[in-house]
């Protein structure tokens, strides 16, 4: 069993063996169990989704049959559980983990940590901090510098983005988590909506003459609704299971600009671990949607493995309060901007892109490109 220090004696190179280029550990991970909060035998409700485009059917809920016979359900996808972790840095003492930087996009404010793409979202990307993002991913693209993104958005190298429209710079998930229930029962549920009063009766309203009217009615609440044979979630027979994976290896490829064995490379290393770490053992939040409230199966414990390349695990004991002093450690030799950032949504930019020909809006990317690779 491998014992990480208490959190009152941790250290800033209290994990320096897992971000040594020798090390043998590939990775770290986790696994939660969850039960309905009615119990074990309650009915919860996945997501649901559109069927795929150009087809009528195949929506509706998450669910890979297996050939054996048993069955897996999507509950809670990884990007859906990238976007629950990362609001808690904008929340105490998280926030001071990480810099806070905020779009103003006419009377509306958005914190970066609340944008589905991270830095390669348009709210990001059409802001006063597209210059300097455009410039980290080139640190990247040119040099494998990661530390200017760190400096400006460490969680789009904790969760992954892809430069898409500009640089192409992609970045690997370090941290991913996904919640799935197996061996799930589908079941079906049937409603009747009934108005109060029957207005065709009281004179108010001209019997329906077409699906059209009766649609039209019914859509204001007019008339009788029925929903029939509807989606009505699933019955768990098997566990409810989140796994945790966190990369080490993505960790260990990062560098800063003194190079691969720097001091700065270490210390960036050490940052992205402690906001990792912070990540993998911090409460989330498992009320995922209407009818799909979750918690810890108080029978079945949480548990942390090292694992090695050559395949064997051991036992890791890592509690938040120990992965919480570190980060706090880490994010100070790093030299977090605590200061909170204000910057603006430049309309003018976005619907000047918005106004041309996606011919066009390529071509200027790749200009842009080769002006940028030819400075």
């Amino acid at each position: 069993m491998s014992q990480i220090q208490s959190n009152a004696n941790v250290q800033l190179d209290s994990f320096d063996h897992l971000l040594r280029a020798d090390s043998d550990i590939a990775a770290i991970v986790g696994r939660q169990y969850f039960v309905p909060a009615e119990g074990k035998d309650a009915v919860i409700f996945p997501p649901t989704y559109a069927p795929p485009e150009g087809r009528e059917e195949g929506g509706g809920y998450n669910i890979d049959k297996l050939s054996d016979g048993h069955n897996v359900c999507l509950l809670d996808s990884v990007p859906s559980q990238a976007n629950r972790i990362e609001p808690l840095f904008k929340t105490p003492p998280y926030k001071a983990l990480v810099p806070q930087i905020v779009v103003k996009v006419g009377s509306k404010q958005i914190n970066l940590l609340d944008a589905g793409h991270r830095t390669a979202d348009a709210v990001v990307r059409f802001s006063g901090l597209k210059d300097e993002l455009r410039k980290a991913f080139q640190q990247i693209r040119d040099f494998g510098n990661a530390e200017p993104l760190a400096k400006i958005a460490p969680t789009s190298i904790l969760h992954g983005v892809w430069d898409s429209r500009g640089t192409q710079v992609k970045l690997q998930r370090i941290v991913r988590s996904v919640i799935r229930a197996y061996d799930v029962e589908t079941l079906h549920r049937s409603s009747q909506y009934i108005p109060p009063v029957r207005y065709v009766d009281e004179g108010i309203f001209q019997e329906p003459q077409s699906k059209a009217e009766k649609e039209r009615l019914s859509q204001e609440g007019f008339l009788d609704s029925p929903a029939t044979f509807q989606l009505g979630g699933v019955l768990v027979k098997g566990d409810i299971r989140r796994d945790i994976a966190l990369n080490l290896v993505a960790i260990r490829a990062l560098a800063a600009g003194d190079g691969p064995d720097g001091s700065r490379t270490l210390t960036l290393r050490r940052y992205i671990l402690g906001l990792a770490l912070v990540a993998i053992t911090a409460p989330i939040d498992t009320n995922l949607r209407e009818g799909c409230l979750l918690v810890v199966d108080a029978e079945r414990p949480s548990y942390f493995e090292l694992v090695s390349y050559n395949g064997i695990r051991q036992k890791l004991e890592l509690d938040h309060a120990t992965a919480l002093a570190f980060a706090q450690h880490a994010a100070s030799a790093f030299g977090v901007d605590q200061q909170e950032c204000e910057v603006i949504f430049d309309k003018d930019d976005a619907q000047k892109v918005l106004s041309q020909t996606k011919e066009e809006a390529k071509r200027q990317r790749r200009q842009s490109t080769r002006s940028e690779e030819g400075a």
